[in-house]
């Protein structure tokens, strides 16, 4: 039983004792001369302006939560395309092809179906204001 773990601890233990190897040798090389320059924060070659701590408005945060959905969106659409000859077969496939009169539209429908439900939040989204910037 535990023999079919040994590989699984042997790489744990090497991942573990690599990081350490290298933060170790990280820290022996690194020459820390702070100066006030070098302590300063950098944006883009300008000074920096105002404080880190300023407010931003919620508009930046739901832009960004969108722009996380929309991200997943993709993530799950890639495996339907990897998947779309399967499901639009209504029998396995033969041969990595459907066989004649068994073509079916689920695998378009649920995609369909998906991007559907997608498509009624942007527009929510859109019509309460979410997307303008102020």
């Amino acid at each position: 039983m535990l023999r079919e773990y040994i590989p699984v601890l042997l790489l744990l233990g090497f991942a573990a004792v690599n990081a350490v190897i290298i933060i170790g040798l990280g820290e022996y090389f690194t020459r820390i001369k702070p100066s006030a320059i070098k302590q300063q924060p950098y944006e883009s070659g300008m000074s920096p302006l105002g404080d880190a701590r300023d407010r931003f408005s919620v508009k930046f945060y739901l832009v960004a939560m969108l722009f996380i959905v929309f991200d997943i969106e993709t993530v799950f659409m890639i495996p339907w395309g990897v998947h779309y000859q399967q499901l639009s077969c209504a029998v396995p496939l033969v041969d990595k092809v459907c066989p004649s009169g068994q073509l079916s539209f689920f695998g378009l429908g649920e995609m369909l179906v998906f991007a559907a439900i997608l498509f009624v939040g942007y527009v929510y989204v859109w019509k309460k204001g979410g997307l303008t910037w102020d």
